[in-house]
C-alpha cells in the first residue's frame, strides 16, 4: 500500500512539473529578448518562482540555513554536493542573486524542460574535450561579467555511502585563475526527497539548504588546486556529517 501511495504521489508530483512548466515557458521564451545576460538572470528569477510553487503543490518544506551571514550581493564559485535529480530545484529554489549553473548536456533531450535548461545553464558534455573547454570559457565568462557560477565538483551522482565522491579540480581552478571565493553548499535531504534510484523515490518533507562559510582563494596559485579542492571537500564532509547520520568509515576512492 505505501508503494502504491508513492507512485499516486510521484505521478501528482509530475503532472504539477509540468503543469508549471509549461506555465513558466512563455515568460522563459521572452526573456530571451532580454538578451544573454539579462535574460539568463531573468530565466533564473523565472524558475525560482516555479520551484517554489512546485514545492508547495507537492509537500516539500524548503529551509535554507545560513552558518554565517551571506552577502548575496558578492560573487562567488558555489560548489554542492551531487545526489539526485532533485538537486536541480534545490538549486534554483536557494540561490537568490544572479548564477550560471554547469549542467550535463543530456537533459536538454527532456520536452519541455530540455528548452528551459537550456537557457539557464551552461551546458557541458565530460565525453567531449572540445565542449569541456568551451564550458570553462562561458563559466569564466559569466565570472568576469559578474555572474556567480554553481558547479557540482562531483561531476556525477553520488551513489556510494559517504558524504562525498571524490572532487573535479574544474571549480577550483576557475576560483583561483578569476580570484572568486568559493562558497560550499550542503543539499542535506535532497536524496531522501528524491533517491538518485529515480523519479518514483520521490517523497514530501523537509529540504535543507546549508550555506557554509565562503573560503577565500587570495594567495593560490595554480600549483594550489589540489590543496584548495581538498580543504573544500573537507569542509563540506564534516558539514553533511554534522546534518546527516553516516558510518565512520572512508570513501574507498579516497583511501
Amino acid at each position: 500500500m505505501r508503494r502504491f501511495l508513492q507512485y499516486i504521489y510521484t505521478i501528482w508530483a509530475l503532472l504539477w512539473f509540468v503543469v508549471l512548466m509549461l506555465l513558466i515557458l512563455p515568460f522563459v521564451l521572452l526573456s530571451a529578448l532580454l538578451g544573454r545576460d539579462r535574460g539568463g538572470n531573468a530565466v533564473y528569477r523565472i524558475c525560482e518562482a516555479w520551484a517554489a510553487a512546485w514545492y508547495v503543490a507537492n509537500g516539500i518544506q524548503h529551509r535554507e540555513i545560513y552558518e554565517v551571514p551571506h552577502d548575496r550581493s558578492k560573487q562567488y564559485i558555489f560548489v554542492a554536493n551531487h545526489s539526485s535529480y532533485m538537486d536541480i530545484p534545490c538549486v534554483v529554489r536557494c540561490m537568490h542573486q544572479p548564477i550560471r549553473v554547469l549542467g550535463k548536456y543530456e537533459m536538454v533531450k527532456y520536452p519541455v524542460f530540455g528548452i528551459i535548461y537550456r537557457m539557464a545553464v551552461i551546458l557541458v558534455d565530460r565525453r567531449d574535450a572540445q565542449r569541456r573547454s568551451e564550458s570553462v570559457r562561458n563559466l569564466k565568462a559569466a565570472v568576469h561579467k559578474g555572474i556567480s557560477v554553481f558547479i557540482f565538483p562531483e561531476g556525477t551522482f553520488n551513489e556510494t555511502d559517504q558524504p562525498l565522491k571524490s572532487f573535479y579540480p574544474g571549480a577550483f581552478r576557475i576560483a583561483i585563475e578569476t580570484q572568486t571565493p568559493l562558497k560550499p553548499v550542503l543539499f542535506v535531504d535532497a536524496v531522501d526527497r528524491m533517491h538518485h534510484r529515480g523519479f518514483f523515490e520521490l517523497t514530501p518533507g523537509k529540504n535543507r539548504v546549508v550555506f557554509l562559510d565562503e573560503i577565500p582563494v587570495t594567495g593560490y596559485t595554480l600549483a594550489d588546486v589540489a590543496v584548495l579542492q581538498e580543504k573544500v571537500r573537507g569542509m563540506m564532509d564534516e558539514g553533511l556529517r554534522r546534518y546527516r547520520h553516516y558510518e565512520s568509515k572512508p570513501d574507498p576512492k579516497m583511501a
